[in-house]
This record gives structure tokens, C-alpha cells and sequence, in this order.
């Protein structure tokens, strides 16, 4: 058995390659297809994939290029090669608005746009891109049976940004550049209002106002404390409870300090 084993399984490689070099030379169109979709129903995408892309050009204006667009675009998905995916299943969507395959399609092109959203310290185009096609399609087949998969994924990618807005605030903050840490952390709470991070971004806009009025010149001094006590109040009215709020306090005890060294000069 062991040595007829070997033979048995070169036998049935040759006897594959032979089927797929002899369909990738037939002129029959419908031999191809058998042969393809044989290759599909096996997840043998990449033999599936040269079938289909002569199919392409021998059907095309016929009622089976539906069919074999369908195909050659799932069998791109298949092979994991989301970018390529992406262009083929939009572009079937495209051509073929009415299909019963057209929501498939149209789900599975954003979600190898999803696929291609990179780790949050990266660029974010590709996510931001993936969102807007997630929010095409619910608006395309809002009754789908794909909607709550589609929220989920946004939801995930709408977190990625987040998460990425909060760390680049804290970057600025980390640098010591306590007016960027500022504007940043407000831009953040506008722009994430409900974020898991508001308490953080809060109490950094307070500690980077105290750091900024600390190191400003005299003429700029009183009005920068000033703004780091409202900072420090808007804390303490948001989260009353916060763990970080002893920390908040400090500061302000230290902003109030400051503030009673600032005599305003008298005219003589």
C-alpha cells in the first residue's frame, strides 16, 4: 500500500491537470464552464480563475455572462486578494444592477474594502473608504438580511477611528506640544462625543492647559490659567465620581496658586 499509494495520488494530479489543460483548450464554452465549476465547488480558485477569464470574452452579450462574471468575481474573493475582489464585484454590481447576485456582491465588495482597513496607527483611507460603501449598500438594500452584519462591521471601523483620533491627541500630549494636545483632545470630544475616551480626553485638556499657561510668557499667562480652570470645571461637572478627579483637583489647587501670583501692573 505504501508504494501504490504514491501512484494513486499522481495518477489522480495528472488526471486533474490533464481535465484543466484540456478546458483551457477546448473552444467549448460549455465544457469550460463544467469544468470551472468543478473547480469552484472544490475551492480550486486559482484553476477556476483562468476558466472563468476565457469565459468572460466567450460569452460576453450572452445570457451566461451573468453567470461567469459572478463566478470569476467570487473566485477572486475566493483567493483572498481583496483589492482585485473589491474592482471585480463593484464592477458586477455595475454591469448587472438587477441580478439576484447584485446584493452579494455589492456586500462582499464592501467588505474586502473592510479587509483592507489597516491597524489604526496607519493610514486611514481604506477604512474610511470601506465605511462609505458599508453605508451605500444599507442604503441600496436597507431591508437585507446582510444589515446587522453591515452595522457591525461600520461600528468596528467607526472604533478604529476613534481609537486612532484619541491616540494621535495623546501623541501631542506625550511630545510635551501641550497647545496641539489641547485643540487635538477638543476636536476629539466633538467629534466623539459618547467616546469611552471622553474622561481621558477631558482630564488631558485640563492637565495640557495647566502645562501650557505653566510655560507661557507673563503677557499670555493669567488668560491661559483662566482657560485651565474652566477645563478643570467642565471635568469635575462631567465626571463628579472620576477616579481621576483627586488627580484634577491637585491641578487646580495649583492653577488657583498661580492665578493669586498674577498681580495685574498698575499705572503709575
Amino acid at each position: 500500500m505504501r508504494i501504490l499509494f504514491p501512484l494513486f495520488l499522481a495518477a489522480a494530479l495528472l488526471a486533474g491537470c490533464s481535465e484543466f489543460n484540456k478546458a483551457l483548450k477546448s473552444t467549448d464554452a460549455d465544457y469550460k464552464m463544467q469544468v470551472a465549476e468543478k473547480y469552484i465547488a472544490k475551492e480550486s480558485w486559482d484553476r477556476a480563475i483562468p476558466l472563468l477569464e476565457e469565459l468572460i470574452v466567450l460569452t460576453r452579450g450572452t445570457e451566461k455572462s451573468e453567470k461567469v462574471n459572478y463566478l470569476h468575481a467570487k473566485a477572486t474573493y475566493g483567493m483572498k486578494d481583496y483589492m482585485l475582489a473589491a474592482y471585480y464585484l463593484a464592477n458586477f454590481v455595475r454591469t448587472f444592477p438587477k441580478s439576484q447576485y447584485a446584493e452579494e456582491c455589492a456586500f462582499l465588495s464592501a467588505y474586502c474594502q473592510y479587509q483592507n482597513s489597516p491597524s489604526y496607527e496607519l493610514d486611514q483611507t481604506d477604512t474610511r473608504n470601506a465605511m462609505d460603501q458599508m453605508q451605500l449598500f444599507l442604503v441600496r438594500y436597507p431591508e437585507s438580511t446582510l444589515k446587522d452584519s453591515c452595522t457591525a462591521l461600520i461600528d468596528a471601523m467607526r472604533t478604529k477611528l476613534e481609537v486612532k483620533a484619541f491616540h494621535g491627541a495623546n501623541q501631542y500630549y506625550k511630545m510635551r506640544n501641550f497647545q496641539a494636545a489641547s485643540v487635538a483632545f477638543k476636536n476629539f470630544n466633538r467629534e466623539w462625543p459618547n467616546s469611552k475616551y471622553r474622561e481621558d480626553a477631558m482630564y488631558f485638556i485640563l492637565s495640557s492647559d495647566f502645562e501650557l499657561a505653566q510655560n507661557s510668557v507673563e503677557t499670555k499667562k493669567l488668560e491661559r490659567l483662566n482657560e485651565a480652570t474652566r477645563s478643570y470645571h467642565n471635568f469635575a461637572d462631567a465626571f463628579p465620581q472620576s477616579a481621576l478627579l483627586p488627580d484634577a483637583e491637585k491641578l487646580h489647587k495649583n492653577i488657583e496658586a498661580a492665578i493669586a501670583l498674577q498681580t495685574p501692573t498698575s499705572n503709575p
